[in-house]
């Protein structure tokens, strides 16, 4: 329950709005509201912002009935709403909800909002950018809906500069459409989203001169053409693509590869000329794409992760990465001395002369860490900054505890040499 002094007359009828709108949830903001005649005020003509997360709360609501009539009273009592967000495919539903309802809230606040967030299973296909073409909409994050018929020049989006699509089908023809009616698009998600094939190749090719980032998650492709100019971020996350060529001109940076399984990632990885600043690899991709990233001499930043189901043994000459990337200044990886995971190699005069930041820690406690560590930092003359993470949970026996208090007890001597480095800690 929302305590609410109402006693504050003095404070402006616009602030009280402000502070509504920054509540997360609509219940407190209904109960708040309801407090006194300003704050009534506040809620119909200043409110800016609404959240429906019907998870978090479903002891209020017994019944679909009970959430939709909430939902239109709430929203039909306000003027001027600006960012929207309405949950509940998680609430214990029997049905998915009507259309024609959804419909009808999206239609009373499609004049002024700019953020909406919609994640409602519906008995029929929503028409988005029938309610929204035209309109001052800037960030749309949509699940479930089917994406089709596009036509740029009636469903325009003149400000939309964020889309995410969730858990919805739509063409490779629809989304370049789409893409076209967004002129000012910079970013794009695609999670779990079923591109329609024509045949059995599962094709996605894309073309834009506005995006600057793109997401992928839980995507399976045989084939990704990217042409992006002005692309500088690319994520891509628990992914299967077979073919990915990226088509730029030089403007990428940041590059992300995260797949812990060994069914996934992408097999064929063309980004042309790049000179990427920030790299992000799961280890099982790295040997894979190291060719083509060493050819980045402005790397600045680097993180390595854990491969959880990894067959082969992954070998890493620290050497070569110091060679390869010169102005490295935070470099992150796990160091696991086990069978089947990732294994350093240290020999040789390298230095890493520009890394301030390194963050290093283990998945499984051995005792060679501290050793290991000690080494590396030998190579390190001007680190600032030092993030130690440990996975300590799978300590069970009596021998892996006081393995545990043995590196405890070690961490101390060695930072004890180090003691201008700012240290921090972080143990799962």
């Amino acid at each position: 329950m929302v305590d609410i002094d109402c006693s504050m007359d003095n404070l402006p009828v616009e602030v009280v709005g402000n502070i509504l709108s920054r509540l997360e949830a609509a219940n407190d903001v209904v109960r708040a509201s309801s407090t006194c005649r300003k704050w009534r005020i506040a809620f119909r003509y200043y409110l800016r912002s609404l959240k429906f997360h019907f998870d978090d709360s479903p002891a209020y609501f017994k019944t679909e009935n009970e959430i939709g009539n909430f939902i239109t009273k709430t929203i039909f009592q306000t003027n001027g709403l600006q960012e929207l967000s309405i949950t509940m495919d998680d609430y214990e539903v029997l049905s998915p909800y009507r259309a024609s309802t959804v419909t009808a809230w999206l239609f009373y606040v499609r004049e002024t909002l700019k953020n909406l967030c919609i994640r409602v299973k519906t008995n029929a296909d929503i028409n988005l950018l029938d309610i929204y073409g035209r309109q001052k909409l800037e960030k749309l994050v949509v699940f479930y809906n089917t994406i089709m018929g596009v036509e740029p020049k009636y469903h325009l989006l003149p400000c939309l500069t964020s889309l995410s699509l969730n858990h919805l089908s739509i063409s490779s023809v629809d989304l370049n459409l789409l893409l076209t009616a967004c002129p000012k698009i910079e970013t794009l998600s695609l999670f779990s989203v079923d591109i329609m094939a024509l045949d059995d190749q599962v094709t996605l090719e894309l073309s834009t001169s506005s995006l600057k980032a793109i997401y992928l998650d839980e995507m399976t492709l045989d084939k990704f053409i990217l042409e992006a100019d002005s692309l500088e971020e690319l994520h891509l996350i628990y992914c299967y693509i077979g073919q990915f060529n990226f088509l730029g001109k030089g403007s990428l940076k940041h590059f992300e590869h995260k797949n812990y399984v060994l069914e996934y990632g992408v097999s064929n990885l063309d980004l042309g000329e790049v000179n990427l600043e920030i790299v992000d690899v799961s280890n099982s991709a790295w040997l894979k794409f190291y060719p083509m990233i060493s050819r980045s001499s402005n790397l600045k930043v680097l993180r390595l992760r854990p491969h959880a189901y990894m067959d082969e043994v992954v070998y890493l000459e620290l050497e070569a990465i110091a060679k390869s990337f010169p102005y490295l200044t935070k470099f992150s990886f796990i160091c696991d001395e086990s069978e089947n995971r990732l294994h350093f190699i240290e020999e040789g005069s390298y230095q890493l002369q520009n890394l301030v930041v390194l963050e290093v820690g283990w998945t499984e406690i051995h005792d060679q860490f501290c050793p290991f560590l000690e080494r590396f930092l030998e190579k390190c003359p001007n680190l600032k900054k030092l993030n130690i993470h440990g996975v300590v949970s799978n300590a069970e026996t009596p021998e892996q505890y006081q393995l545990l208090a043995d590196l405890t007890s070690a961490m101390i001597r060695l930072l004890r040499k180090y003691n201008h480095l700012d240290v921090h800690f972080k143990y799962e």
